[in-house]
Order: C-alpha cells, then sequence, then structure tokens
C-alpha cells in the first residue's frame, strides 16, 4: 500500500459518506432516531441521528477497494472493521432507544475486545527517558480500556455541529502521516479513509446541521482513531510514540478530562450530561457555533501540527543526542503551542468573562460596583458556570 492508496481511498470514503449521510437521515426520521432540543444543547430544532451509519459505509467501501491487508496484518484489520460494524450498530441502538449506561459501557468494551483479540494491543510501550515498558498479560485489558476511553472522549465532545466530525478528521488526517512515516502503511490507509469519512459527513454536519453523527458515530470514530493510535504509533518503537495520540487528541482529551472532574466534584455521575463543555461555555460568552468550532479546529491543527514536527524535524539523532539548533526551533514550536493553547482557555474563556460580567452588570450605561464584579468572576472560576449574556 502506498500514499496513494490512502489518497484515492480518502476521496472514496468522502464521496460515499456525502452520498449517504442524507440516505441515513431520511432512515432516521422513519425510524424515530431524531435528537430533540434540550437544555444542554445547542441545537434549536429536533435533527435526525444516525449520521455514523454513513461514516462506517464510507470506511467499509473504501476499506474494500484500496485496503489490502497482508498475512499479517490482516487478521487486525478485519478484527477492527467489525468492532467498528459492532459499534456502530450499539450506537445506532442508543440513539433511537437510549440504552441505560451500563449496557452501553458493556457494548462499548464488546467493541473493543473485537480488534484487541484480533492483535491490536499494546504489549509494550518505548517511553523519553525511560526506555521500553513491558505490560506483559495487562497489555489486552490496557488496551481495551484505552479504546474505551478514546470513544467516550470524542462521544462526550460531539456537542456542537460539526466540532467531533472536524477533530476526528484533522486527527485522522495527522495520524495518517505519522503512521506512513512510522512504516505503517495499513493503519495510514485506515486513518485516511476515516478522515475522508468524517469530512464527508462533515459537508451535512457543519452548522447549520441538517443530521448529526449521535453515538452511532462519536462512538465509532473514537474506536477507529483508537485502533489507528494503537497501530500506527504506539506499538512501534518510536520514542515519542505514546506522545503523538497524546497530543493530536488533545482538545477532546482536555474538555472531557475537564468536565468529569467537574462531574465528580459535585458528585454527579460523570455519564449524566450537562452543559459545560469547552463549545458551552464558549457559547455562555457569545461565541457562535460557527466560531467555536473553528476555533477549536485551530487548536487542533496546531496540536496535530507539532506532532508531525516532533516526527520530522531532526532535533536528534538515534542515540539520543540532541542538535542544539534544531531542539531550539522545536522549543520554539512547543512554546507557541502552549502559548495558542493559554490563549484559547485563558484569554477567551476566562479573561473575557471579567468584562462580560461587567455589561451584564452595567446595563444601560451605569457603573457596576467593581468588588461586585471581583466577586462573580471568581464564583465562575470556581464553578465553572455562567449565566448567558444576551443582547436586548
Amino acid at each position: 500500500m502506498t500514499p496513494r492508496d490512502a489518497i484515492l481511498g480518502f476521496a472514496c470514503a468522502f464521496v460515499v459518506a456525502v452520498l449517504v449521510t442524507p440516505v441515513t437521515a431520511r432512515f432516521a426520521r422513519a425510524i424515530g432516531a431524531v435528537d430533540r432540543p434540550s437544555g444542554r444543547g445547542l441545537a434549536k430544532g429536533s435533527t435526525p441521528l444516525l449520521g455514523g451509519l454513513a461514516m462506517l459505509a464510507g470506511v467499509l467501501a473504501g476499506a474494500a477497494l484500496f485496503l489490502e491487508g497482508t498475512p499479517r496484518t490482516s487478521e487486525r484489520l478485519d478484527g477492527i472493521l467489525l468492532g467498528a460494524v459492532v459499534i456502530a450498530a450499539v450506537g445506532a441502538l442508543d440513539d433511537r432507544f437510549t440504552l441505560p449506561p451500563a449496557l452501553k459501557l458493556a457494548g462499548q468494551v464488546a467493541a473493543a475486545v473485537i480488534p484487541v483479540r484480533a492483535g491490536v494491543e499494546v504489549a509494550n510501550i518505548t517511553l523519553p527517558f525511560l526506555g521500553a515498558v513491558d505490560f506483559g498479560a495487562a497489555g489486552g485489558p490496557l488496551t481495551v480500556l484505552g479504546l474505551v476511553a478514546i470513544m467516550n472522549v470524542v462521544n462526550f465532545s460531539d456537542g456542537v455541529d460539526g466540532l467531533a466530525a472536524g477533530v476526528c478528521a484533522i486527527a485522522a488526517g495527522v495520524f495518517a502521516v505519522i503512521a506512513f512515516d512510522l512504516e505503517r502503511r495499513y493503519a495510514g490507509v485506515l486513518a485516511a479513509l476515516t478522515a475522508g469519512a468524517a469530512l464527508g459527513f462533515l459537508v451535512h454536519n457543519f452548522h447549520p446541521a441538517s443530521v448529526f453523527m449521535g453515538d452511532c458515530g462519536s462512538n465509532l470514530l473514537g474506536l477507529l482513531l483508537g485502533c489507528i493510535a494503537v497501530e500506527g504509533a504506539v506499538k512501534t518503537q518510536a520514542v515519542l510514540a505514546l506522545v503523538f495520540p497524546l497530543l493530536v487528541l488533545a482538545v477532546p482529551f482536555l474538555d472531557t478530562t475537564f468536565v468529569v472532574l467537574k462531574r465528580m466534584k459535585y458528585g454527579r455521575p460523570v455519564w449524566q450530561a450537562d452543559a459545560n463543555h469547552l463549545h458551552h461555555r464558549f457559547n455562555r460568552i457569545g461565541f457562535s457555533q460557527r466560531r467555536t468550532v473553528l476555533y477549536l479546529y485551530a487548536w487542533t491543527l496546531t496540536l496535530g501540527a507539532f506532532a508531525v514536527a516532533l516526527r520530522f524535524v531532526p532535533y536528534s539523532d538515534d542515540r539520543g543526542h540532541l542538535d542544539a539548533g534544531w531542539s531550539l526551533v522545536m522549543g520554539s514550536l512547543g512554546l507557541l503551542v502552549a502559548a495558542a493553547s493559554v490563549y484559547l482557555v485563558v484569554v477567551l474563556e476566562i479573561l473575557k468573562v471579567k468584562r462580560l460580567v461587567w455589561m451584564r452588570r452595567g446595563g444601560r450605561g451605569a457603573a457596576p460596583d467593581e468588588a461586585a464584579v471581583d466577586a462573580e468572576v471568581q464564583e465562575v472560576l470556581a464553578t465553572g458556570e455562567f449565566p448567558a449574556v444576551r443582547g436586548d
């Protein structure tokens, strides 16, 4: 398999997803798999779900035409695709009938076990400064746990038009580049198929969305990205193998971590949906849906570009000796990425709060009490919750 297969597979998955998504939307409406407006959502009207079925169709079509397993990889490839079918079916059932959390989790575990039993398993990793770490018999269970975690990370982040599809498409594209460079060609082609299917669906899902991917799609993308990360990077002997997925998927990981910790802090079940994700908080300080997703796309692109730079910039040799000039370049790039992250999280979300609180308390021309403003800002920063600012 070559980069040409990846490009053609990407195009095939994209076209199939574009064409099949309206069909799945009509099917979803026919069977009642429809998302209706709720207090935690940003959608204004009822929207059909099951967009994940169109992405699955795109991946399977592209795999049939452009993804060929070798004697060494065919079993793992079959396991990944079968797991994808299973998780898409579990997610579709959840979209239609709202499965209990325990049953949904059982379905995620079952879907993750399939590729792991086929050989998609992290038995050992190579960490910077620590060298090789062998997991032994724990490798399989840990891989299942990791795949389930990534499914839920993507699922939790799917709360605004185009966000999960766009972020996952960017992540899959980055994984494709890294996998090919690490000589994991089938993982690179699979990543390209995933990116194409996600972008094809995004044609119909960008705001204002005509269809949602639902749990069917978010769990599917999570499983595929997890398997791609394992096969395309983590299982290699590259020193930064574990760093690549953490960087590429940093945006949904950070969002999910913040939300889960917030729910635990206030004694709420971690699976209970709320409106404290980054996209909800941006909405409350006045960001439109499009502006929100474009900023988060840019953040993901920045992190993905840094992950690619870590692989391609020759800042060290194979024996761990650093090159002073290129190390300085990488350090500068790292600072830029950190600055972009701080700007997004602090400047856009936190520092802007004071101005918005000031505006809301000040009304039309009145001078608000600065101490009261500061007190409210402190409460906002402590709880992560604040009222939306609405114009008259």
